[in-house]
């Protein structure tokens, strides 16, 4: 068993507090002393914000909900995902289809530019 000192701070008052809490060495004891669909539940309310975190980072970066399947659908607790492999054409893709009418018209307007300019025109 040991201490864990947890400090918190509120952003709109800008006060901080710190409380101290006995804990467990390892799972095993945290085990003993929480039960063990506490430990479990906690670990996964835990990995549930880990995931979100690395969901969002795909979906910034323009994976597709299939790409983000396959990338994190075998991921293991604990253990650090690796970064998205993103293909440029596939990102574009996804942003031109997760963007407004008028986003799309000024991107197509910009591809139409690029490729006068390729062309020498």
């Amino acid at each position: 068993m040991k201490d864990m000192v947890v400090q918190a701070k509120d952003p709109k008052s800008g006060k901080t507090a710190q409380v101290t809490v006995k804990t467990g060495s390892n799972a095993g004891e945290m085990i003993q002393m929480f039960g063990d669909e506490a430990v479990a539940s906690n670990a996964n309310s835990n990995w549930t914000v880990t995931l979100q975190g690395s969901i969002r980072a795909g979906l910034r970066k323009g994976e597709t909900q299939e790409q983000l399947q396959a990338r994190l659908g075998g991921a293991k607790m604990g253990v650090k995902v690796s970064g998205a492999k993103i293909d440029p054409k596939q990102a574009y893709l996804a942003a031109f289809a997760s963007a407004t009418p008028e986003e799309q018209a000024k991107m197509l307007k910009e591809l139409q530019q690029r490729a006068q300019k390729a062309a020498g025109k």
